[in-house]
């Protein structure tokens, strides 16, 4: 084999070029090496592609799973119910007892309100749905339906002691007209458990009341009572709006304004008569002064009535009988004889509208 000649133009020997060959063959550790095509192509690739760092060519990078835009989807309705849970959860609860989100609820009453709410579009209540074509749909449930004022000190009371009285004359409208028992014409042992035991006139009134009711000894008066022989709630749920307001009364006494609608659905309380629906409207205002008891006679915990009055529609006409007695199929149509009325229009004062003394009002809406 001939010698070859290296660039300088001098030659290796024989032996020089043999040791090369075999080097060559075996792969000596410092002989350069020819890159195969596919380095050359990622190579190319990388170069055409500005701002990539290097990758390794036998390296992995794994697919990007693909969007799963149900779950985005759905995530964001979840995100919004929850929003509006907590801003509105009235409405909240509305939703899911099937009552109509047609309209906005309305902001809790923090005042008497400058017009009757809206006319809803006529549609018939039924058994799942007992406030529908009401405004009532759109009001909150029970006790949540009684706005309740910040509490700052009043008279010989502080703003803790204000704030314990507050919650405790809301109590009394939720014993008084929102307790099943009491709905159901049991006697009302809770809310009377609050009234003053020494204001001896009222007392007088609720020993009467209860054994021989009258106009003048109604327990209507104060409580709101159905015979279950002759009616049944419809559902659990019992509508309210309106709200409590405070002042300072006489010899510093704290004096508690409570204005407030409930709505009743009722049925017959026959079998088989559960398709006729009657809402019953009582809207009651009740004065309640938490007297200083170095001033006035009177137990911890208790407050004396200064003046009760109510409104009422689809509650019955004619002699007391100390339960409501909403008109059902014929009666109703006799039941509605009087001057027509919105009992759902809480712009005027009580005593305005509802029954007045031997006059029955029909009710524009119900």
């Amino acid at each position: 084999m001939g010698a070859g000649r290296e660039p300088d133009g001098s030659s290796k020997s024989d032996e020089e070029w043999e040791q090369f060959l075999r080097e060559s063959v075996a792969g000596a550790a410092d002989s350069p090496r020819e890159t195969s095509a596919r380095a050359r192509d990622v190579a190319n690739r990388l170069r055409a592609e500005p701002g990539r760092g290097p990758e390794g060519w036998r390296t992995y990078t794994p697919a990007q799973p693909k969007r799963r835009t149900r779950w985005y989807v759905l995530g964001l309705l979840v995100s919004s119910v929850l929003l509006v849970a907590a801003l509105a959860p009235g409405r909240i609860v509305n939703l899911f007892a099937g009552e109509d989100p047609d309209s906005p609820p309305p902001a809790a009453e923090s005042a008497r309100p400058t017009q009757a709410p809206p006319t809803e579009a006529a549609q018939r209540p039924t058994t799942d749905r007992p406030f529908r074509g009401s405004p009532a749909a759109g009001w909150a449930s029970g006790a949540a339906g009684i706005a309740v004022p910040k509490a700052e000190a009043v008279g010989w009371m502080s703003a803790a002691e204000v704030e314990r009285a507050l919650a405790r004359s809301r109590d009394f409208l939720v014993e008084s007209g929102l307790d099943r028992a009491v709905l159901r014409g049991e006697r009302p042992k809770a809310a009377i458990a609050l009234i003053n035991p020494h204001q001896k006139d009222v007392q007088d009134l609720l020993n009467t009341a209860f054994r021989s009711p009258s106009e003048k000894d109604d327990p209507l008066l104060l409580f709101s009572r159905f015979q279950p022989s002759r009616t049944r709630l419809v559902g659990d749920v019992v509508k309210t709006r309106g709200r409590l307001t405070y002042q300072e009364g006489e010899r510093g006494a704290l004096q508690v304004t409570a204005d407030v609608t409930f709505v009743y659905p009722v049925t017959p309380a026959d079998a088989g008569r559960d398709d006729e629906i009657v809402r019953t409207i009582v809207r009651r205002e009740l004065v309640l002064s938490w007297d200083d008891p170095d001033k006035v006679i009177t137990e911890p915990g208790t407050f004396s009535i200064v003046s009760y009055k109510y409104d009422m529609t689809n509650g019955g006409c004619g002699a007391s009988t100390g339960y409501l007695t909403p008109p059902f199929g014929a009666d109703r149509r006799t039941d509605e004889s009087g001057a027509a009325i919105d009992p759902y229009d809480r712009s005027a004062p009580v005593g305005q509208g509802g029954t007045s003394g031997d006059e029955c009002r029909a009710a524009t809406r119900s």
